[in-house]
């Protein structure tokens, strides 16, 4: 059932929001060297790796580490860079990692391939198991600010506690989050 709903709910999005998400990607295009799209390494279900796409936010000599452990991350960002990150617009090119399976709208976030810590203690907790979506419950109760710990507790309930309920709560709550910009730390 949550397999359909991402189906289906990914393709209406992409349609409905061809236009803007065509316009995004030749703004970033324009406005800064490299590709429109930048492909970060992630690990998903079962500790697998995937490639990941996003709006590329960051110049191309940004280290690949998660963006709120730079030491002076504004210096990294593109011209539309810090914007899109702040509207979560970034984001929009990872319905294509739903429609493939890579993904699904809720889950844990799914971890940079160098995030070690994280990644060993999410597949402590039995985390690593679900698929990983673009919101979970850690992201609405903390996202950057959240300590790896924190991150693993909250995913651990949301895994112990998944229902359609839950999900619906996520998103609605991902919503107002990133309305009010709660919880982004660039």
């Amino acid at each position: 059932m949550k397999r359909i709903f991402d189906l289906f709910f990914s393709l209406l999005i992409l349609v409905v929001l061809l236009i803007p998400i065509t316009t995004i990607f030749f703004l970033v295009k324009i406005t800064s060297k490299g590709p429109g799209i930048y492909w970060s390494t992630r690990i998903g279900k079962n500790s697998k790796e995937f490639k990941m796409p996003k709006f590329r936010t960051m110049s191309l000599q940004t280290p690949e580490i998660a963006t709120h452990l730079l030491s002076h991350p504004e210096k990294y960002y593109t011209p539309i860079g810090r914007f899109l990150r702040r509207t979560s617009l970034d984001e929009l090119p990872q319905l294509f990692s739903i429609i493939v399976g890579d993904m699904s709208f809720v889950g844990p976030r799914p971890a940079l391939f160098n995030q070690h810590d994280l990644i060993a203690l999410r597949e402590k907790n039995g985390v690593i198991e679900l698929i990983p979506g673009i919101t979970g419950w850690a992201q609405i109760n903390g996202r950057d600010e959240l300590s790896v710990e924190e991150k693993v507790k909250l995913d651990l309930y949301y895994s112990n506690n998944k229902s359609f309920f839950l999900d619906t709560k996520i998103l609605v709550l991902t919503i107002f989050n990133v309305i009010k910009r709660n919880g982004i730390a660039h």
